[in-house]
């Protein structure tokens, strides 16, 4: 069974998408169906653009997105997934590619998500940390001794056993950190990040964007879709509304949500968009179980 995922925010790199503009009709549309939605050249800043000017949270969202979602389109009859799911931002991209979104609604709601994150970055700052090499349970322990309702700090991203971000104010991270690195971790690393994402200071976000998506409409995917906030598979257009809207405060569940993917049956998952992100850490999560077949398009 094939598996089609969605990498998130980090994945971009200067000229993303060139290739496929250059070379594809059908992209080409779409990525200058995507300036005007934006009312900016996307392209420029994706094609030539420095990796600084990628930085922006505005544009990566956006970029990321796009690049994901047109190569998907672009494979034509060799996108056949029997099952999706995204990293964080990665889920818009699964969506629109099951069917489960338009094209354009799908991009609004990216750059409306881009815009109310980085306003929520601004108000109250925040960082991120990767903590390598210690079990889950002693990080949600450590988070959870740490945090206070005015200084949380919480488990953000499992990206794969052994691999866990937190996120939350500067201070408290930074006290985990400590903490962690006490309690046994092989690393506790600072993330060069703008904000303290998918913890609760992105609630002024959430609200924002979830009258975005209350707004806007969903239909019956093509084939399930794996969600970040439980790691399970979702058909049904009312729940993945609400996943979606609590996604930006909750944890993204990755981890869960590949092993979902692998007890479903899947023995192929191909990353759709830039970098290979994902590859690794499918590649850590599906250790030991035979037949599978990891690559990225």
């Amino acid at each position: 069974m094939n598996a089609f995922v969605f990498p998130g925010q980090g994945a971009q790199f200067s000229g993303m998408g060139k290739d496929l503009y250059e070379s594809n009709e059908t992209a080409k549309e779409l990525f200058e169906l995507a300036n005007n939605i934006l009312g900016f050249r996307i392209t420029d800043i994706m094609f030539e653009g420095s990796a600084e000017d990628l930085k922006q949270t505005k544009v990566t969202q956006p970029a990321v997105f796009l690049h994901s979602v047109i190569s998907a389109i672009c494979l034509g009859d060799q996108f056949n997934p029997d099952m999706v799911g995204g990293h964080s931002l990665g889920e818009f991209s699964a969506l629109v590619a099951s069917g489960a979104l338009r094209f354009e609604d799908g991009l609004k709601l990216v750059h409306q998500r881009a815009l109310a994150m980085q306003k929520a970055c601004e108000m109250v700052p925040g960082t991120m940390a990767a903590i390598i090499g210690l079990e889950d349970e002693k990080i949600e322990q450590i988070c959870a001794e740490v945090s206070t309702e005015e200084k949380p700090v919480v488990c953000a991203n499992y990206n794969n056993p052994g691999q866990l971000v937190i996120s939350g104010n500067k201070e408290a991270v930074e006290v985990a950190c400590e903490k962690l690195k006490e309690a046994g971790a092989k690393r506790a690393l600072m993330l060069p990040v703008g904000g303290a994402f998918h913890s609760p200071l992105m609630q002024p976000a959430k609200e924002e964007l979830q009258a975005a998506i209350e707004a806007t409409t969903f239909s019956t995917p093509k084939c399930p879709v794996y969600q970040n906030v439980d790691g399970k598979a979702h058909t049904d257009a009312e729940e993945i509304k609400q996943n979606l809207i609590a996604q930006l405060t909750a944890s993204v569940r990755w981890t869960q949500e590949v092993e979902n993917m692998l007890k479903a049956g899947a023995t192929t998952f191909t990353e759709c968009g830039p970098g290979k992100a994902l590859q690794g850490m499918i590649a850590k999560i599906a250790k030991g179980v035979d037949g599978v077949t990891i690559s990225g398009v």
